[in-house]
């Protein structure tokens, strides 16, 4: 879970923010949010603050270079600059550092940012035991929908601001169709790779923590399902 914060400055940062994101920036503490690309499709998820004069994104590392650039490409005549910093990124579940920040994503413990130490967090049992689904894993740029992904859930999406790139896929969704496939918690005997369900494709298994998984599934074919180990079924909570 390598982390890279992104320095967004200047004085157009928060409109121009705001009209990209899925959630705008809080004026305190931290928020959740993604940005995607126009036909609604995941690009990239962060933890969003505001310090000093500028607003800070806390990106997956591997995406940290693709978040930069695909901003950029927006920016037109904004004032703004977006930089990579080295300011290192914290993170656990136990007793947070002086200055941590609470993730507000369920289960996910406390940020800091500037030189404290991350703990020895099982950020795979967190994130099955809530449903959290993890850039490069279960997120894949422009092929994950956020909502599939649970992100209403989660708080990464706001249907009562304005526009923002993805903005009309996102909310058609939403509002005009019942989501048929999605992440789920699954359990029992769980393994890697193809969900199946009498003999067909209904989904694939992810993380994986003990006896219980993430899996992006089609929710039509959630009964019998098997994987390559035997028989898994539907975690009901999860829905």
């Amino acid at each position: 879970m390598t982390r890279t914060l992104l320095r967004v400055s200047g004085a157009d940062r928060t409109k121009f923010l705001h009209g990209l994101l899925t959630r705008d920036v809080p004026e305190e503490g931290l928020g959740y949010a993604a940005l995607l690309s126009p036909q609604g499709k995941y690009l990239a998820d962060f933890l969003t603050f505001r310090e000093d004069d500028a607003i800070y994104l806390d990106v997956a590392s591997d995406l940290a270079e693709a978040t930069a650039k695909r901003l950029s490409m927006y920016r037109l005549r904004a004032a703004v600059t977006i930089e990579p910093t080295d300011r290192p990124v914290a993170m656990g579940t136990g007793e947070p550092p002086e200055g941590a920040l609470p993730d507000p994503r369920p289960g996910m413990g406390w940020r800091h940012y500037g030189g404290a130490a991350s703990d020895d967090t099982d950020w795979d049992a967190v994130r099955v035991e809530h449903l959290i689904p993890e850039t490069g894993i279960e997120l894949i740029p422009n092929e994950s929908y956020i909502l599939e992904m649970g992100f209403e859930r989660l708080g990464g999406v706001d249907f009562r601001k304005g526009c923002y790139v993805g903005q009309e896929v996102t909310a058609r969704m939403k509002h005009k169709t019942e989501l048929r496939k999605g992440l789920a918690r699954i359990k029992g005997a769980v393994a890697p790779g193809e969900i199946t369900s009498d003999g067909r494709p209904a989904g694939t298994v992810h993380t994986i923590s003990g006896d219980r998984a993430l899996a992006y599934l089609r929710f039509d074919r959630a009964e019998g399902m098997e994987t390559a180990a035997g028989a898994v079924e539907l975690d009901a909570s999860s829905r």
